[in-house]
């Protein structure tokens, strides 16, 4: 009876013994670099690093993005504003206009076309057109009233 308890117990640990080395093959298997599932964890990683890399470089674009874009906004905020009080000062000389002999020199006067001709005659199409101001003058010229406050 011995004889076959000793019997079963070396084949027991042999049994083992090739159990745990089957386990261990397919443990390095399991864990190589190139081909297992430890070459598939090193990949992400690495995915992940370049990811968050990317999301940093990202980030610091659109904050500086962001600066830029609030900038430009208040710019064209306060030129806006600009433009609103300079559309009300012509509305305010417009209207004046009629109280005072000074002529806007933004309008051309009402008795004459824009090709120059005068108004009691019909227009001659071989006219050219009024030339522009020269280079060196400024387009729009603003004159103050006496009086006109700023």
């Amino acid at each position: 009876m011995e004889l076959i308890a000793d019997i079963l117990m070396a084949a027991g640990a042999i049994g083992a013994g090739f159990y745990c080395f089957v386990l261990g093959r397919r443990l390095n298997r399991f864990n190589d670099l190139e081909r297992g599932v430890g070459g598939a964890v090193a990949v992400l990683s690495a995915q992940v690093d370049d990811l968050s890399k990317t999301l940093t470089a990202a980030q610091t674009t659109a904050a500086k993005s962001a600066e830029t874009l609030s900038a430009l906004t208040r710019r064209a905020e306060e030129t806006s504003r600009q433009l609103e009080l300079q559309m009300a000062a012509l509305r305010d000389l417009e209207s004046s206009e009629g109280n005072q002999t000074e002529v806007n020199p933004m309008r051309e006067p009402r008795a004459e076309p824009r090709n120059g001709a005068p108004s009691g005659k019909p227009a001659d199409p071989t006219t050219p057109p009024p030339a522009p101001p020269p280079s060196g003058e400024p387009m729009f010229v603003r004159h103050r009233v006496s009086g006109d406050a700023a």
